[in-house]
């Protein structure tokens, strides 16, 4: 490709509203440009890199047995009227009528569309299992688009589904799917992690996460460097302290405490650690009962194994804090409360502790539970995250964190929508069976903005070979100026084309600054300069991307030299 038959658009600086590494560069390199909030148009350089990914994740889906079709991306409110997330799917579905006031959606996700597919298509077992895929545009209308296409309304997706006639064969493509996902990121050149996961509002009985691994990720990750164990920190599982309880040393005091509200507050005043106060947090469930939930003044509050111990929940306002313990958020505590408490396993294992006394303005020291606060074992539960250090569940070492961008999660479904949209088969003996059902989906467009958080430099874009939008520049020095050096480009462009290199040549005569500068910037793994001098030697230079300086390299040697490097 001549870089003056397709179209680079660069910029020195991004938009001041672009705070991710990756969104700044996409920007910078002319790879998006935005539309709207959350609505990017990609460009031909990051469409090249798009369309790389698309490329990989296809051969390899294939390769798994997966069955690629394309679904419509507006789908019919009644599919998801029967399945009842029409409502529970929330403001982020985008709903639209047509002209007849008849009620559709843009879709987020296809589980409804493929299962209606799969219950007028799929009558035997004969037929099972089955694995569809599409990659396909879709649309949740986020509160807060950010991060470019990292978080955008509209992006592309790689979803597929299986159905199955057993549990067993659910598992099987289930683990064929895990092994398909790690070489779809392993191919990429991508730095990833698997890790358990919660299912949310996709629902099913398991799912694991890919994620790229990146400072700037927004999921929190624990992993065991010991063994095998990794978990997204809303799963994984914070598991009892070995060491049985302390047995009561103090008595337990009420200590005038002003002011004193937050956990840091508290802690110094009484010249203690965090971990030696209890932290109590008022939710109301979704009956409008008063809880009060208990952990280690040092960790946090984990809301999806809350709301799994709990059920629906919210955290208290401060007038239902008043009413229900006679004080305010601060100063509330478990002893002598009349709602029900649950404590997390680390704050069940405290003993001579410090907690709000339920009187404003004071807290008790010296609290134990048994003697001052009556628990029941029934009301002890994993309520927290992990942290650095917490003994990993399955025994084998301690558990450590990292930030990860999700690029990839899948599913067992099980019978959730084939049971509610009635995706039935006859079975061996004729009798009528509920399909078993998996969902793998990978997010296409952020994997490239998760690729370039991992690969970037001072200078640009610094891609895995994989996903480069071009394998390798000329930069040809006075190109129109000078006819040898015109001739050799053009040689050396046609040479390598020949190769089957994809080669881009900077055929716009600029000066040497600019065309590094922009070839750095997006992301071109090898780089040739022609020049004047070097010509009259017989030579070239050759630099990759992430070479620390240039090559000298005879020009009858480079196509080889580069296929080297490929």
């Amino acid at each position: 490709m001549r870089v003056s038959k397709f179209f680079i658009s660069t910029l020195r600086e991004a938009p001041s509203e672009a705070e991710l590494s990756s969104h700044r560069l996409m920007l910078r390199a002319g790879y998006i440009r935005k539309l709207s909030s959350g609505l990017y148009t990609w460009m031909p350089l990051g469409l090249r890199v798009l369309r790389k990914v698309e490329a990989v994740v296809r051969e390899e889906m294939n390769k798994s047995g997966g069955i690629e079709l394309l679904m419509p991306a507006v789908q019919p409110a009644e599919l998801w009227q029967e399945t009842g997330r029409w409502e529970v799917f929330g403001p982020q579905m985008l709903k639209i009528k047509d002209r007849h006031d008849k009620l559709f959606c843009f879709g987020p996700t296809h589980e409804e569309v493929i299962t209606d597919i799969a219950r007028r298509e799929v009558n035997s077992y004969r037929q099972l299992p089955l694995n569809f895929y599409q990659i396909q545009t879709k649309f949740r209308d986020e509160v807060r688009p950010r991060f470019g296409v990292m978080r955008a309304r509209e992006f592309i997706m790689k979803d597929a589904y299986s159905f199955h006639s057993s549990f067993d064969s659910l598992e099987q493509t289930y683990r064929v799917m895990h092994e398909t996902y790690s070489r779809i990121f392993t191919r990429l050149g991508l730095q990833f992690r698997a890790v358990a996961a919660d299912t949310g509002a996709i629902g099913g009985s398991g799912s694991h996460e890919f994620h790229v691994l990146a400072d700037s990720g927004e999921d929190a990750l624990a992993f065991c460097p010991d063994s095998d164990y990794a978990a997204n920190v809303e799963l994984a599982e914070a598991v009892a302290p070995a060491s049985p309880r302390a047995p009561a040393t103090q008595e337990m005091q009420k200590v005038i405490t002003p002011g004193q509200k937050s956990i840091e507050e508290v802690a110094a005043f009484f010249n203690v650690a965090a971990q030696n106060v209890l932290k109590a947090i008022a939710a109301m469930n979704h009956e409008g009962e008063f809880v009060l939930l208990l952990l280690r003044g040092d960790h946090q509050l984990n809301e999806i194994k809350t709301g799994k111990v709990l059920g629906e929940f919210r955290f208290a306002s401060e007038d239902e804090v008043h009413r229900n313990m006679n004080c305010r958020t601060g100063y509330i505590g478990p002893v002598n409360a009349k709602v029900r408490v649950l404590a997390d396993r680390a704050a069940a294992a405290m003993s001579d502790f410090i907690c709000g006394a339920n009187d404003d303005g004071f807290h008790f020291s010296g609290v134990n539970f048994g003697r001052d606060v009556q628990l029941d074992e029934a009301n002890v539960h994993d309520l927290r995250d992990v942290v650095t250090g917490d003994a990993s569940p399955d025994g084998k070492g301690t558990l450590e964190l990292c930030r990860g961008i999700e690029v990839g999660h899948i599913f067992q479904l099980r019978t959730k929508y084939s049971e509610a949209l009635q995706a039935t088969y006859l079975d061996e003996n004729g009798k009528s069976q509920v399909m078993e059902m998996g969902c793998y989906g990978i997010g296409v467009s952020r994997i490239v903005a998760a690729a370039i958080e991992q690969n970037f430099d001072e200078r640009g874009i610094t891609l895995p070979a994989a996903m480069t939008p071009f394998q390798v520049a000329i930069a040809p020095i006075g190109y129109k100026k000078n006819e040898a050096v015109r001739n050799a480009a053009e040689q050396l462009y046609a040479d390598l084309a020949a190769a089957g290199i994809e080669v881009l040549l900077d055929d716009r005569d600029e000066r040497p600054g600019v065309m590094f500068a922009d070839l750095e910037l997006i992301g071109i793994p090898h780089r040739i300069v022609i020049g004047d001098r070097g010509l009259k030697e017989g030579n070239v230079e050759y630099r990759g991307r992430r070479d620390s300086a240039a090559q000298i390299v005879p020009l009858p040697d480079v196509v080889k030299l580069v296929q080297s490097k490929l």
